[in-house]
């Protein structure tokens, strides 16, 4: 199987496991902060017939020369046009919390310009985007950062030792908020194509009484589902979170069998 690649030579997919003859490849997009490897722990779990195709977005580990953009509209922008390549077979765009985001966002460009549609959109722990964040911790102090962070998975106490590597991934993290914490839409824009939304139940960074609003975003096929832990809970029990996305697709007519 080819590997397709991006513009100017940016590698946008690091990390890429098929698994057996592949049907359909999962676009997954990280959290904020994080890079590719976020997906390391879903390897072994992916079923025969998919291929994982981890997202490197620019400012951090392969492409960690790169600026990363100030903007959310050019971002989406980017990332579009980096991973059109991939839309040569059929494909399922997955994102957590900041991923979240960029795949909804993907989506809505993708149908605006015609390009193949994804069998669907998955959108893990992330709030709807006409609903206003809850948190604004992009302007946050390095200490008021780092406490919310530990509070929510998304710094292990163990890494603290390690003030170096600190200091770096909080970079990525606060300029991943803040964009985040931007991107806002005056009323829903439901997309074309089935919808499906995941969420932790004890999640304090995007609360589960707060994903329902995301039907509304929906114009075809619409899921929910929950699952136990928090804000990282889709890397804290991998197994689980994978088996659970295969079931929503088995639910979307367009996937079924």
């Amino acid at each position: 199987m080819s590997v397709p690649t991006g513009p100017r030579g940016e590698l946008w997919v690091v990390g890429r496991l098929a698994v057996g003859t592949v049907h359909t490849r999962l676009i997954c997009v990280p959290q904020a902060g994080a890079r590719a490897g976020a997906f390391a722990g879903w390897r072994k779990h992916i079923p025969q017939g998919y291929e994982l195709a981890p997202v490197e977005l620019p400012g951090r580990g392969t492409r960690d020369a790169e600026p990363m953009p100030a903007h959310f509209d050019e971002l989406a922008d980017r990332l579009l046009t980096g991973l059109t390549p991939e839309f040569g077979m059929p494909y399922v765009l997955f994102g957590h919390s900041f991923g979240g985001a960029l795949v909804y966002e993907l989506s809505r460009r993708i149908a605006d310009r015609g390009l193949p549609a994804p069998v669907a959109t998955v959108v893990s722990g992330f709030r709807a985007p006409h609903i206003p964040p809850t948190t604004a911790m992009g302007g946050a102090t390095d200490e008021e950062l780092l406490d919310w962070l530990i509070r929510n998975g998304g710094m292990p106490e163990e890494l603290l030792a390690y003030k170096t590597f600190v200091r770096q991934i909080m970079r990525y993290i606060r300029t991943d908020l803040r964009i985040a914490e931007s991107y806002s839409l005056g009323e829903p824009d439901p997309l074309p194509g089935p919808l499906h939304v995941f969420g932790g139940t004890d999640d304090q960074v995007t609360p589960p009484d707060r994903l329902p609003e995301w039907r509304a975003c929906a114009g075809s096929d619409f899921s929910l589902t929950l699952l136990p832990g928090g804000h990282n809970y889709p890397h804290t029990d991998p197994a689980t979170m994978v088996a659970a996305l295969m079931d929503a697709l088995a639910g979307t007519p367009s996937h079924a069998g």
